[in-house]
């Protein structure tokens, strides 16, 4: 889940973190957006602690719809994802900023549904309701979609749903095809492009996910934040952090305190050698959220880029503390551990 620059490697140093916040979240992390029980971690690169969790009922009898399309949306905070409910109807969606947030269901032979609500912290236990949709019935005049969401052909939608059913079985080639034909019904389909490129660079085909993921910014108005993620990992993967610097920039003028937003920037800036300005973004993003993991592997890397590796160890263990059971949790507890022989060597050739 954590890489080691190369540079660092030579040294025989492990080090050069690149937290799978981010950087790996378009092959594992973002995986979990069309899980039943999805845990999304980005959006404008400005993440948060909200969650909004739900369920998707059938209007006559109160029964769970399963493997249900839920879309979660909001403009301000450029998030635009699908997550499939479980089979007990339920959805869950974590790591979003607050703001407002239309989440809807348009289920074939049902009528299109949606609630809009305010994100403080934690929304639970929402309630989408489907009932049959009655034939040559009208869409209500107060469901307020995009007018591109109203658009896309319910054949379309089955291919898409079809997609994260197979993403959900880890069937990357068979979600490929159904994203595909979803595309194929409908080129308009933003989140069919953007799964589309996650299943592109899951699979190394750079050229073709980055292909994916701008046509999807594109077609979203210019404004998919887990699109513009993509792109910034593809660019860090192809040796272009330039590049990925001014992706990362750009979320940072929508929301200069955003602690995420300073983390991804300080990666990007690991990369460029530029040290002291990745160290003084991670102490922003501390400053903002004293909690952040993430910022502590940013300052362990700093620290053993320049050869200070007792206050790499610090870091490390700060980071174990909040995080001991996460993601990164034992590739961590082995950069501990080559960090405590770099020490032991230093205090050798010192005697």
């Amino acid at each position: 889940m954590l890489y080691a620059a190369s540079k660092c490697e030579k040294l025989g140093i492990w080090t050069g973190f690149l937290p799978a916040l981010l950087l790996n979240c378009i092959l594992n992390i973002v995986t979990m957006a069309w899980a039943p029980e999805a845990q999304a971690q980005v959006s404008n690169l400005t993440q948060k602690d909200g969650l909004i969790s739900g369920a998707v009922l059938l209007e006559a009898g109160n029964q769970p719809m399963s493997q249900v399309v839920v879309s979660l949306r909001s403009e301000p905070a450029g998030i635009s994802l699908s997550v499939l409910t479980d089979y007990d109807g339920k959805f869950e969606v974590r790591g979003l900023a607050p703001g407002m947030y239309e989440i809807a269901v348009e289920e074939s032979g049902y009528e299109p549904t949606r609630i809009r609500a305010e994100l403080k912290g934690v929304l639970a236990k929402l309630e989408l309701r489907l009932r049959p949709a009655k034939h040559a019935q009208s869409l209500r005049s107060d469901y307020t979609v995009s007018v591109a969401q109203l658009k896309i052909p319910d054949k379309s939608r089955d291919e898409f749903k079809k997609g994260l059913e197979r993403l959900n079985k880890n069937d990357f080639a068979g979600g490929l095809n159904h994203f595909k034909k979803a595309i194929e019904i409908y080129p308009g389909y933003s989140e069919a492009y953007y799964h589309l490129g996650v299943v592109e660079a899951k699979q190394g085909r750079a050229t073709e996910a980055m292909e994916a993921f701008r046509k999807a910014i594109d077609l979203n108005g210019g404004n998919y934040a887990w699109a513009e993620v993509g792109v910034w990992f593809l660019l860090c993967q192809q040796g272009k952090p330039e590049e990925a610097e001014a992706i990362v920039r750009r979320g940072l003028q929508e929301d200069k305190n955003s602690p995420e937003g300073h983390v991804v920037l300080g990666m990007t800036l690991l990369r460029l050698n530029r040290l002291e300005e990745a160290e003084q973004n991670a102490h922003e993003a501390l400053e903002q959220k004293p909690n952040s993991a993430e910022a502590y592997l940013v300052l362990s890397d700093v620290y053993a880029l320049r050869g200070e590796f007792r206050a790499q160890l610090e870091a490390l263990d700060i980071y174990l503390k909040l995080q001991p059971n996460g993601l990164d949790s034992g590739a961590v507890r082995h950069a501990r551990e080559v960090a405590t022989k770099n020490i032991e060597k230093m205090m050798v050739a010192e005697e």
